[in-house]
């Protein structure tokens, strides 16, 4: 078992965290090196025992931001809490710039619209129309703005688009929802450094932005729902009104369900009267239309019912629209 997390942290300090975040790139290589911290990792569940989750974990626990060093002395003071606590957790990567990339499905989409997503997190990402964006193109040059009604967004979004720009426009969303294992509110402040040390060490702006995104969403919060999706779906799904479009998102989530309950909550997507918007690993689904090569496929799938969209970074930060309805330029 020990080996096994010896493994996992080596990969990551060598494939996953260069250039994103040079501190967990060391603690990773520290954890690698260290007999002592993995056998105290090894006895965290194997899916509660991800590099970022235990990272995220000791800094909600107090861990300093600093050198490998401290960060070991603190997991040899805490031991049976960082264990603990990373046996309730899980990654929530609550991130609005995700919405970037969805916009333009969105905006294919007649409203007024009922938004469900499923493993909401903290609800960050059922605020489309409350949020402001900037589509840059590869040179930088500004190729589409867009702010709600009010004014420019405390929340700004910027992407990179390769390629066409289709439509795009803020929808009109009158109810939101979502289901979650764990539902964060952002209004109970530990809640709040639970997203806050999901981001990386080293992910410049990202922490600012889920900061102004939990105070939108904390002065008209959303109705969370705590347990399974399948479970729960039909329920949540009969609340929503009969005079608008509902609208379900699985943003980055189906990737950490089961295989036979993603296949079985797949199919129960398909059958609801409702639009379904994803965006997923190429690999994960085998439902795209048109087929997309996984060895070949730039970044995550976006699709709405299944149909292919756009290839995307899976965190909105760049896409490229794959869909067939017309571009545009501003």
């Amino acid at each position: 078992m020990t080996d096994a997390v010896q493994l996992r942290y080596a990969r990551f300090a060598a494939e996953e965290a260069p250039g994103r975040s040079a501190l967990y790139e060391e603690w990773a290589r520290g954890v690698a090196d260290d007999a002592e911290i993995r056998e105290i990792l090894a006895r965290i569940p194997e899916n509660r025992r991800q590099p970022p989750l235990v990272f995220a974990v000791t800094r909600l626990l107090g861990a300093p931001l600093e050198g490998y060093p401290h960060w070991r002395d603190f997991v040899l003071r805490h031991a049976d809490d960082v264990v603990t606590e990373c046996a309730v957790r899980s990654l929530q990567t609550n991130e609005p710039l995700r919405l970037a990339a969805l916009l333009p499905v969105l905006s294919e989409i007649d409203g007024p619209l009922a938004l469900l997503e499923l493993g909401a997190a903290a609800g960050l990402c059922l605020y489309p129309d409350r949020y402001s964006y900037r589509f840059v193109g590869e040179e930088g040059r500004l190729r589409a703005a867009l702010d709600p009604a009010s004014g420019e967004s405390t929340v700004v979004l910027t992407s990179r688009v390769t390629g066409a720009l289709p439509r795009v426009r803020l929808p009109h969303v009158v109810w939101r929802a979502g289901i979650d294992l764990a539902p964060l509110d952002v209004t109970e402040e530990r809640d709040r450094r639970w997203l806050r040390g999901l981001v990386w060490p080293g992910e410049s702006g990202r922490e600012d932005r889920i900061e102004a995104a939990a105070a939108i969403v904390a002065a008209d919060p959303p109705r969370l729902v705590a347990g399974d999706a399948l479970a729960q779906l039909d329920a949540l799904v009969a609340q929503a009104p009969r005079d608008a479009t509902l609208v379900i998102t699985t943003p980055g989530v189906l990737v950490h369900i089961p295989r036979a309950h993603r296949t079985a909550l797949v199919e129960r997507l398909k059958e609801l009267p409702a639009r379904w918007i994803t965006i997923d690993p190429p690999a994960l689904l085998d439902i795209w239309t048109p087929a997309v090569d996984p060895a070949t496929w730039p970044g995550f799938v976006v699709a709405l019912d299944g149909d292919v969209r756009a290839s995307a970074d899976p965190l909105g930060r760049h896409w490229e629209w794959r869909g067939a309805s017309a571009a545009q330029e501003s």
